[in-house]
């Protein structure tokens, strides 16, 4: 298959880009970039592309619907409206959350619940955690410690296998997921070993085929890697630092990338003119519906 056609479509500057999401009811992406504490949206059919200010600093967020999403701030998920600002604390705190640390990358499971890590950006530490806030906003402690920085959290289509990755490990980890309420995560293996690879594990996600297309950020490219962890496809991106994709478009058949144009790990770099910029390309596969909080 010949190399895809990787184009840049917002030329936003962003410094910590993240969190790239299709809404299906919108025909809409959006994304947040932390450091410039602001949510974004690009509508591809007019161009148009709009920046909210946030209320903090946020890690990653799930769609609600109603124009409303849930947002992970630094120690806190709210639920919260563009114009209106924050309507609700669903989760006030991240049960046994260390200090210095941040809510970091998350996604929504199957079921509608969203799965968050955290990030110890102070100190690099393996002190952090992952949790899952349900729907009633109650929070259950998936990874008690033992985290730095929790990235590429995503689900098969069945909910049955969760993908993680700790980015300074250097790897993805598959686990069985299962989606009674209140329960831990199963059986834990290795998906791919970055050993052999330039760069580290960022933002994931899954492809109606079951392969998973992950960022890998200080990498200079989009890797997908079959549910065996054989590397699939590669497609090298204009950007240094790609931190997360989505499918979407109105056959979801259009991957959406963001990336940094800031980054504390490498204070010399110096970044190009796409970096922080949010990117396109038709990898030739379609991915699945991002699925939107159900606690909303």
């Amino acid at each position: 298959m010949s190399a895809p056609e990787v184009a840049r479509i917002v030329a936003c500057n962003n410094k910590l880009g993240e969190c790239a999401t299709w809404s299906v009811a919108d025909r809409a992406l959006y994304w947040t970039d932390i450091e410039g504490k602001a949510v974004w949206r690009h509508d591809p059919a007019t161009g148009d592309s709009l920046c909210w200010p946030a209320p903090d600093r946020v890690g990653s967020f799930a769609l609600c619907g109603g124009d409303r999403f849930l947002l992970a701030l630094p120690t806190s998920v709210v639920l919260w409206h563009p114009q209106r600002g924050v309507e609700r604390v669903v989760a006030a705190a991240m049960p046994g959350q260390a200090a210095g640390t941040r809510l970091n990358d998350g996604r929504c499971d199957r079921q509608g619940r969203f799965v968050v890590g955290g990030f110890d950006e102070t100190t690099r530490a393996p002190i952090a955690s992952l949790w899952r806030v349900e729907r009633d906003g109650t929070v259950t402690t998936l990874v008690d410690g033992g985290i730095v920085c929790a990235n590429s959290t995503c689900f098969t289509a069945d909910g049955a296998t969760m993908y993680f990755a700790d980015t300074p490990q250097r790897s993805i980890v598959a686990y069985d997921y299962d989606a009674a309420p209140g329960t831990q995560l199963g059986r834990m293996r290795q998906l791919t070993d970055f050993a052999e690879q330039p760069g580290r594990p960022d933002g994931s996600t899954v492809d109606a085929e079951g392969y998973v297309w992950n960022a890998q950020v200080f990498g200079h490219r989009i890797v997908r890697y079959a549910p065996d962890g054989r590397v699939d496809r590669v497609v090298e991106v204009p950007m240094e630092n790609p931190t997360s994709v989505s499918f979407g478009g109105p056959d979801l058949d259009v991957l959406y990338v963001t990336s940094l144009s800031r980054s504390k790990a490498i204070p010399d770099w110096k970044p190009g003119p796409d970096d922080g910029c949010i990117h396109a390309f038709r990898p030739g596969v379609r991915g699945l519906p991002e699925p939107l909080f159900a606690g909303a």
